[in-house]
């Protein structure tokens, strides 16, 4: 078919898709249509199983890595540590497995869109049947309330029939429908005026619809093939984590194969220096990495909680912390998705209204000073008009407001009340005598209503241009005067000053008749008016986000709204959170086409506004994005969001307004709905990826250190430092918990303040490697100089230096734990006790090396002898060392760089 369903006559739907308008198909031909088309559901991607995602959690190099260690500690009997290695690998399988398993629902929400039951017409009688029945041809009746099953094309309805599409386009406002076939081929989704669609609702009205298109060939089916054929990337904590994985195993196995040689060339036993090299390759690798990364990750999602975002994917809180794009939904994230009123203009006065949403509180501003009210009669009776005129209810849940029906009739219920006028006391004063409906063709809608001195009261509301000609008077203060054309002419400037801003206008005057006027008809009624006023409204920005988009200029990190809104409300709001700029472009859909993929990659820097986009749109900006080598975030509420979101490098759902679609194909859940809690998670990421690479750092320069003991000691021929069994239990005391108490280390206040880091960038810099190599020499020099002193100079006995060299070697690791917790600045200006949690670590395992010492029982296991009171001093004193070397290092480097 050349032509596309909305550009064809009501009049030739029943020949092309062979089905009677009137009577519907035969049940017999919609069994075969049904056998032939399959039924009206979404098809869902076979996943793999529980056990492949399961074992798929096992192919990381450093896992298999960690999984030979723990064989080979088994084999030297190291039964503790093996354990623990396996133990490690189990659970971060765990909890990688609960992840993705979860991560594949996304299509069974999409499911629950779908009305499980629909009104058919089916050989002249109208039936339900189950929605999954439905097939391409049946006829199908709607009214209020219902969801739509499938893609349908109208073919009648009644005067005011609307449904609600914001989860689909992304348009806030009810979309009235037509009958009337549309001319052009290529119009949005959002402006198919006599289409209606599967995941949408009914808000007013009643209609007939024939059935278009079914299943997986719907705009909801497309949707959800999209999100099917987009392949999931690892995250750039991910890759990095796996290139320094096999980095730093690579580095190890070569430094021990050199240790165990130079061994064997001194005269070394064979089975003793495999035994030390088999034992300082299980330490030297980190293999508490991965639980420590899994532990920081959930730690810090435990407190994102607390500021209302919802990590369903561990590693997706680094990723958000390296993000240098938000592109956001208008809809529900950027604003509250509440049309508010926010300008009236009646007896030649201007008011600004204060307050948004439903919620009403507020004020009434004239010259941006409150006003009394009651000083302004205009207005009390612009209102009576506009909540008696209107067939929403502004209804109070649990302390929180909502709208039942239209929101632009909820925004003037809500200035109403602000007013203290409630439609329910008005309807008392005033009793409805009759309705004559909003049509597109009037564009205006009348209710007569009786007053109390007898007389009846046409309230109209409607397009300013085209209820203004049917005005003759207006009123000012308490009187009324005749409509000059200069008081229209400056009415219609005022008008379009506030549509200029990307403001609804709606125009309110009212009729008095002595008789009840129920038979003289909308025309008769609707004429010899008297203008009262207008009412400006908007879905409005959400007040917070102008505060956090500016944290994320400050943390270089660019806002761009991607929207199925129009293009000048969408610039309104973007201008007025303030991420338009001079030279910002904003473009549509229909012009997002007419750009290459090359055309748009040069230009998407600059576009800080896509509007009337689809979700195929929504799918390239982010890929044109990502193409520039930026880490994306997509947020989102609608069903329409979530193949961009799947697409991002970080989904961002919201949680009030958010479809279940939405929260299950995203990385994370704003619970509060607060564009600002984004903003908190982003410097939460930021702060947990810092804390990261602190205890990798600390990881790295204490398995440095014990690495360098060993090499030394071989290199000039002196006694081994340390027994296998030494190395592996500083291994397990020094790298468990201080490393655990770095992963929640308070994050940097000037963290917001500094720019993303790049996405090619490695987990540790150039920089950082010889930090930790000084670092790692300066704690083995120490452990060798209280060994060399013992045996040396003391005299003592080998097992004694050893015992020195090993409580040194603890100590210096734990002492060098405060080291890390800040590469420039002194540990005494962050403060000591900023971190309690790391001294309680480090004070735990000071007891732990202690009880190896000074347990008899453990004695004999560890080869250790008690420490005499200088040798306690010397120990003490030496393993501070590290300590205070880098307090000294952080100075000079400060000075250096304050006065060049």
């Amino acid at each position: 078919m050349t032509r596309q369903w909305w550009q064809i006559e009501t009049s030739e739907l029943g020949a092309l898709l062979a089905t009677d308008l009137l009577s519907g198909l035969s049940q017999q031909e919609a069994r075969v249509r049904l056998e032939k088309y399959g039924p009206n559901q979404l098809k869902e991607k076979k996943g793999p199983g529980p056990w492949r995602i399961f074992l798929s959690q096992f192919q990381d190099f450093i896992v298999w890595i960690l999984i030979s260690a723990a064989l080979v500690s088994g084999f030297l009997r190291e039964w503790v540590d093996a354990l623990a290695i396996v133990v490690i690998i189990v659970l971060n399988a765990i909890l990688g497995f609960i992840q993705e398993y979860r991560a594949e629902k996304s299509l069974a929400a999409l499911k629950k869109l779908s009305s499980p039951t629909s009104k058919v017409i089916r050989d002249g009688k109208q039936m339900i049947v189950p929605s999954a029945d439905l097939v391409i041809g049946d006829l199908i009746t709607l009214e209020a309330g219902d969801h739509v099953p499938a893609d349908c094309r109208l073919i009648s309805l009644t005067p005011g029939f609307a449904t609600q599409e914001a989860s689909l386009t992304g348009e806030s406002n009810p979309v009235a429908k037509t009958t009337l076939a549309l001319e052009e081929k290529g119009i949005p989704l959002a402006d198919r005026a006599n289409m209606i669609y599967l995941g949408t609702s009914v808000v007013s009205g009643k209609a007939k619809a024939v059935v278009v298109e079914t299943g997986m060939q719907t705009e909801l089916g497309k949707i959800a093939g999209m999100i099917q054929e987009i392949e999931h990337e690892s995250t750039p904590l991910q890759k990095r984590l796996e290139q320094f994985g096999k980095w730093i195993v690579y580095l190890c196995f070569v430094l021990v194969g050199l240790i165990f040689l130079l061994g064997i060339l001194r005269g070394g036993k064979l089975l003793d220096m495999f035994l030390t090299a088999v034992s300082l390759a299980v330490a030297s690798i980190p293999e508490g990495l991965p639980a420590v990364v899994t532990i920081a990750l959930a730690l810090g999602v435990q407190r994102m909680v607390k500021r209302h975002a919802l990590i369903r994917k561990l590693p997706s809180v680094e990723s958000l912390g390296s993000a240098t794009v938000i592109c956001s939904d208008k809809t529900g994230t950027l604003t509250k998705n509440e049309m508010t009123i926010q300008e009236v203009y009646a007896g030649d006065t201007l008011f600004r209204v204060t307050g948004i949403g439903y919620t009403p509180n507020g004020e009434f501003l004239v010259a941006d000073k409150p006003i009394n009210p009651s000083d302004y009669p205009q207005l009390h009776k612009l209102f009576t008009c506009g909540a008696l005129c209107n067939g929403s209810h502004l209804v109070e849940e649990c302390g929180l407001y909502k709208i039942i029906g239209d929101p632009t009739e909820g925004a003037i219920l809500t200035a109403a009340a602000k007013l203290g006028l409630w439609k329910s006391k008005l309807e008392e004063e005033f009793p409805l005598v009759e309705e004559i409906p909003f049509d597109s063709d009037r564009k205006k809608m009348t209710v007569i209503c009786k007053s109390k001195d007898g007389r009846f009261v046409a309230f109209v509301k409607g397009a300013p241009d085209i209820l203004l000609n049917d005005c003759i008077s207006l009123e000012r203060g308490a009187a009324v005067e005749a409509l000059s054309q200069n008081e229209r002419d400056k009415i219609l400037q005022v008008n379009t000053e506030m549509a200029n801003q990307a403001m609804r206008v709606l125009a309110l005057a009212y009729r008095i008749f002595d008789v009840a006027p129920t038979d003289y008809g909308a025309k008769m009624i609707e004429k010899d008016l008297i203008f009262l006023g207008l009412v400006a409204m908007i879905d409005p920005a959400r007040e917070e986000v102008r505060e956090a988009i500016k944290k994320c200029k400050s943390a270089g990190i660019k806002t761009v709204m991607i929207t199925g809104d129009h293009k000048n409300t969408a610039m309104a709001i973007a201008r007025q959170l303030g991420f338009f700029e001079k030279d910002s472009l904003a473009l549509t859909g229909d012009e997002l086409d007419a750009l290459s993929e090359d055309e748009l990659c040069q230009k998407v820097k600059k576009i800080a506004v896509y509007a009337r986009v689809s979700p195929e749109h929504k799918l390239r900006v982010v890929r044109a994005w990502r193409k520039q080598g930026d880490i994306v975030a997509m947020t989102g509420d609608g069903v329409n969001d979530a193949p961009a979101l799947r697409e991002a490098d970080i989904g961002v759902a919201m949680g009030i307004t958010g479809t279940d679609v939405t929260k299950e194909v995203s990385d994370m859940v704003i619970t509060d709905d607060n564009f600002a809690s984004i903003v908190a998670a982003v410097e939460e990421g930021r702060g947990i990826y810092d804390n990261i690479k602190k205890f990798i750092h600390y990881l790295l320069s204490c398995n440095a250190g014990e690495i360098l003991v060993m090499l030394v000691a071989s290199l000039f021929g002196m006694p081994v430092p340390l027994l296998p069994i030494h190395i592996l239990w500083i291994n397990l005391v020094t790298d468990g918990l201080p490393a655990l108490a770095l992963g929640v280390d308070p994050v940097d206040p000037n963290i917001m303040s500094r720019p993303p880091r790049p996405a090619h960038e490695a987990i540790i810099s150039k920089s950082r490697v010889w930090v930790i190599i000084f670092q790692g020499s300066f704690i083995a020099a120490c452990s060798l100089l209280a060994f060399s002193f013992v045996l040396f100079i003391e005299k003592e006995s080998l097992s004694c230096a050893r015992t020195a060299a090993f409580i040194v070697l603890a100590c210096s690791q734990l002492f060098h734990s405060f080291n890390c917790r800040h590469m420039s600045e002194s540990l005494f200006k962050i403060g000591f006790f900023t971190n309690r949690k790391l001294i309680l670590a480090a004070g735990i395992s000071f007891l732990l090396q202690m009880a190896a010492v000074y347990v008899p029982s453990l004695q004999s296991i560890f080869k250790t002898r008690p420490l005499a009171l200088f040798d306690w001093v010397l120990v003490l004193a030496v393993s501070s060392f590290p300590l205070w070397a880098m307090e000294v290092v952080k100075k000079v480097r400060k000075s250096r760089f304050a006065h060049p």
